[in-house]
């Protein structure tokens, strides 16, 4: 039997843990859990420790691979930061996996470990320059040339989501993310609702559907929201068109700058459907690419699902510690 190794997902939203031994295969065993944005890091770390417990003990991994939602510092195997989930501040996943789960670490941002998998295995498979966005919680991004990731030890690198929109945008988060995430299409539409009642323009009955979407602490459900959108409600619909506008201006920059040749798009918010998303999406990146390389690339969904970032941390927790013998940690 092929050895297995661990594979994580830490997310803003959600926390995965799968087993597997074959990157873009099936999984021994797949955890899928919801993470509570109130507990911070801890309550993240509570969920992995009880989960990874007896998977350890029935699989006897050889090692983990995580994909962690932030910037991190490959050479430490440390998190650098969450910019959803407070906690993790320069936080040593590396010393964290040898003490509570004894295995060594494999660690990525969770763009660039999607970004691998998708390259290697999904949709941008056989490319040779492939740029991957994800547009869930967070917008990230990762860049793969000829099946291997760029530059993958420096601090950040392909963080899409981290462009400033504009020449006005001195403020570190006025950026692409905080328009086009998840989180953003919903604070906006709450925004504009909000505003839409103090002016005491347009139809209630609108605002009242986007309060209707708040669920556990007070977050709002983007698919609802996109749900109300294709039911024709403007707020959500002038909102998602932000959103595209501006993750549409950021690909084409990336386009333009890498002349990359397919931008694999996954992520919660690109499940939002073909009219909501897909169509306005494709129409901003023509609309801003250079010229010269306008027809050049190729806009497509990913293929790995949910997964994919599980998929990621697989394959480099096989390449990184794939070497050591059983019971090495480092």
């Amino acid at each position: 039997m092929s050895a297995s190794y661990l594979a994580i997902e830490i997310g803003g939203t959600k926390l995965q843990l799968a087993v597997g031994s074959r990157p873009g295969g099936e999984w021994l065993q797949l955890v899928r859990l919801d993470v509570d944005p109130r507990r911070g890091a801890a309550g993240i770390l509570g969920q992995m420790e009880q989960h990874a417990g007896p998977l350890i003990e029935q699989y006897r991994p050889r090692g983990v691979g995580i994909g962690f939602g932030g910037p991190v510092n490959v050479r430490t195997g440390c998190a650098v930061k969450s910019h959803q989930i407070d906690g993790w501040d320069d936080f040593s996943l590396r010393t964290w996996c040898r003490e509570r789960l004894g295995l060594p670490l494999a660690l990525a941002n969770d763009a660039d470990a999607a970004a691998l998998a998708e390259a290697r295995y999904g949709a941008g498979q056989g490319v040779g320059r492939v740029f991957y966005v994800t547009v869930g919680t967070g917008v990230g991004g990762g860049f793969v040339i000829n099946g291997e990731l760029d530059a993958p030890a420096r601090p950040a690198v392909a963080e899409i989501g981290h462009l400033r929109y504009g020449l006005h945008a001195t403020d570190p988060h006025q950026t692409v993310e905080s328009l086009a995430c998840g989180w953003g299409i919903a604070r906006d539409a709450q925004q504009r609702g909000a505003r839409m009642r103090a002016d005491r323009d347009g139809d209630r009955a609108e605002c009242d559907a986007i309060d209707a979407c708040q669920g556990r602490a007070g977050v709002v459900d983007t698919a609802q929201l996109a749900e109300l959108a294709r039911c024709g409600n403007r707020i959500t619909l002038q909102s998602f068109d932000q959103a595209t506008r501006a993750l549409g201006w950021a690909v084409a920059q990336v386009i333009t700058l890498l002349a990359v040749e397919v931008v694999v798009v996954g992520g919660g918010v690109a499940q939002s459907g073909e009219q909501l998303f897909w169509e306005p999406l494709r129409a901003r990146v023509a609309e801003y690419v250079f010229p010269p390389l306008a027809g050049s690339y190729d806009l497509r969904p990913a293929k790995l699902g949910e997964e994919v970032v599980l998929h990621g941390a697989l394959a480099m927790a096989i390449s990184t510690v794939g070497e050591l013998r059983p019971g090495d940690i480092r």
